[in-house]
């Protein structure tokens, strides 16, 4: 499957469609992702919202008159990888802009990469927050987004005191945590476990255990998105504990593919399937369209990627060229009116989204038990001018 995909992938230029009238230099849009590794389970549906977003812009001409044209790399997921795929992106490709959901490791590894290729980056992945760079905005959301709905509905509504925490050993896992845990605490509420594992551990039994010993009304996981989720929910199920579950990692994708194994899970996201708006029927219309059979659910990592690439072509027209540090100075001044709503990073390189606690259902789906409108980012970047 993923060599298929990859394949697939190399030959993505030649797949969209471009009008023959735009004979310009094309714009490269670098998409550095986890084909393998952690986040290859949500990884093709970033790639088909890409997809969407650069064939819709094509067919109107473009960026200034520009083709887009999609440069993807396998960044595996994890370190090593992202500073292959960074360097191919920007120093071999000669790619204008890097704009792609990733893990932490991933992006920490390439952000010194990006500032020596000095282009612009748009992180489309939730995330622990705090990640500030010159180059560097985020479109989606990070814990002072997240946390507050799964902790206040096990809290308020369902009277939990006491908590256990598992995440993934790295800064993505430990980071959302960290916030938990803090929030919790100024609550009034206990976090009476607290571990961690490897981005690509498979076996949570001695986790797990320490769970049943533990008795927490509460649990709250933070794994990497895709497998580690698949496999630590599957584990949990099995065990037979009884406890409500948050967590900061599941996306709607991945969710559908556990099916029953993540009923009753919480998830708090900016973007489910089953928002009404006309944008968000627009967008499931246009992706059931062109994908078809193949299409892979759209989610909350995979639709900011489609935001962030209106985004750039928005913060290009404002600044009349493709000179970097124009672009940069536009992106926190334009907004796109997209699937999600109204998206724009003013914030501090990012932005006050709505926000949905959704809880997953047998089959996979996700029902909303309650929106939360342009929920504030909070201080993320305050001394990045």
């Amino acid at each position: 499957m993923i060599r298929r995909l990859k394949r697939s992938v190399l030959a993505l230029a030649v797949c969209l469609a471009v009008p023959a009238a735009m004979a310009a230099d094309p714009v490269r849009i670098g998409i550095p992702v986890g084909l393998s590794g952690a986040n290859s389970v949500v990884a093709p549906s970033v790639v088909q919202s890409a997809e969407l977003a650069a064939e819709e812009i094509n067919a109107k001409g473009g960026i200034l008159g520009r083709p887009i044209v999609l440069e993807v790399a396998d960044d595996g997921s994890g370190a090593a990888g992202a500073q292959k795929a960074f360097d191919s992106l920007l120093f071999q490709k000669k790619v204008d802009t890097l704009i792609s959901m990733e893990t932490s490791a991933a992006r920490n590894a390439g952000l010194p990469i990006v500032s020596r290729g000095k282009k612009p980056y748009i992180y489309t992945s939730l995330y622990e927050g705090r990640s500030c760079n010159k180059y560097l905005y985020c479109n989606a959301p990070v814990p002072e987004q997240m946390v507050a709905p799964i902790v206040d509905q096990f809290m308020k509504k369902f009277g939990a005191k006491t908590f256990f925490l598992v995440g993934s050993d790295y800064a993505f896992g430990r980071g959302m945590l960290k916030f938990t845990r803090e929030y919790i605490e100024k609550n009034g509420g206990k976090v009476v476990g607290d571990e961690y594992a490897p981005m690509d551990a498979t076996d949570w039994t001695a986790i797990i255990s320490k769970m049943r010993s533990s008795a927490p009304d509460a649990i709250v996981m933070s794994t990497a998105g895709g497998a580690p989720n698949v496999t630590l929910t599957k584990q949990f199920k099995a065990a037979g504990l009884k406890a409500h579950i948050g967590n900061l990692s599941v996306d709607e994708g991945t969710a559908k593919s556990m099916g029953a194994d993540a009923e009753g899970t919480y998830i708090t996201a900016s973007y489910l399937t089953t928002l009404d708006s006309p944008k968000a029927k627009e967008f499931m219309a246009a992706m059931q369209k062109k994908f078809g059979a193949n299409l892979k659910t759209p989610n909350d990592l995979s639709v900011p990627q489609y935001d962030a690439i209106y985004l750039y072509k928005a913060a290009v027209e404002k600044a009349g060229s493709f000179d970097s540090d124009a672009i940069i100075k536009a992106l926190a001044e334009v907004s796109f009116d997209g699937p999600r709503g109204k998206v724009q990073m003013s914030k501090q390189r990012h932005a006050p989204l709505n926000m949905y606690l959704g809880q997953v259902q047998k089959d996979g789906s996700v029902k909303v038990i309650e929106t939360f409108n342009n929920v504030d980012p909070g201080e993320q970047c305050p001394n990045l001018k």
